[in-house]
C-alpha cells in the first residue's frame, strides 16, 4: 500500500507570455473527478473570453486516474506538455489548466509545448509540491492508568493525535502511516488498550 506522495496544498497562478500571447497556468489541489469539473466550470466564467483552456489531471495516491486535453490546440501541443510537468514533479491529486490569450502570432508547435510546459511549471512552483502520507484512523480505549503508556506508543514518528479525552475511561484518535499501522496496532494490543481501526484511509 502506498505509504506517502506528493502534491500541492494550495492553488495558484503563474503567467508567461511569448509573442504577445498569454499563457495563465492555474493549478489547484483535488480529490475527486467531480472537484475537477466544478474548477472548470468557474474557469470558463472566470476566463469567458480565452481561445483555450487546455488542461491535464492526475488523482490517486498511485497517480492511477489521468487525463490530457488540448482544447483545439495541435494534437499533444499542450494537454501533455502539461501533463508531463505534473510527472517531473511526481505529483498526484492535481488539477493543471492553462488558459492562452491568443495574441495574434502563431508559435507553431514547439512554441506552444514550450508555453504550455512553462506557464504549468511556474504555477506549481508557486503552489509548491508538499509530501503528504496515506494513514489509517485508530479509534483508542483505555482506562486512566494506562494513558502514560498509550502516550509512549502514539509518539512515534507517523502518528498524529487527533482528538483526546482523559476522564475516568479516556477516549483519543489518531491517524498512523499505513507502514507503521500494523507495529502500532500490535504494540497497542499487547498493552491490553482496546481500539478500533478503520476502513477508510486518511491522508496528513
Amino acid at each position: 500500500m502506498v505509504d506517502s506522495f506528493f502534491t500541492i496544498e494550495k492553488s495558484a497562478r503563474a503567467q508567461f507570455k511569448d509573442r504577445n500571447s498569454r499563457f495563465i497556468g492555474l493549478v489547484f489541489p483535488v480529490n475527486t473527478e467531480e472537484e475537477i469539473k466544478e474548477i472548470q466550470q468557474q474557469l470558463r466564467k472566470e476566463f469567458y473570453d480565452a481561445r483555450h483552456h487546455c488542461f491535464a489531471w492526475i488523482i490517486g495516491f498511485d497517480g492511477s486516474s489521468f487525463r490530457a486535453n488540448d482544447d483545439g490546440e495541435p494534437s499533444g501541443s499542450a494537454g501533455k506538455p502539461i501533463y508531463n510537468q505534473l510527472l517531473s514533479a511526481n505529483a498526484t491529486n492535481i488539477l493543471a489548466v492553462v488558459v492562452r490569450y491568443f495574441g495574434g502570432t502563431k508559435l507553431g508547435v514547439p512554441g506552444l509545448i514550450n508555453a504550455y510546459k512553462t506557464a504549468t511549471k511556474l504555477a506549481l512552483d508557486e503552489a509548491g509540491i508538499v509530501e503528504k502520507f496515506t494513514a489509517r484512523k485508530i479509534s483508542l480505549s483505555f482506562t486512566y492508568p494506562e494513558v502514560n503508556t498509550v502516550m509512549q506508543i502514539v509518539q512515534a514518528d507517523g502518528i498524529k493525535v487527533l482528538d483526546q479525552q482523559f476522564d475516568m475511561r479516556c477516549t483519543m484518535g489518531i491517524v498512523v502511516k499505513n507502514s507503521i499501522t500494523e507495529t502500532i496496532s500490535g504494540k497497542l494490543k499487547k498493552a491490553g488498550i482496546t481500539l478500533n481501526i478503520e476502513n477508510s484511509t486518511e491522508v496528513f
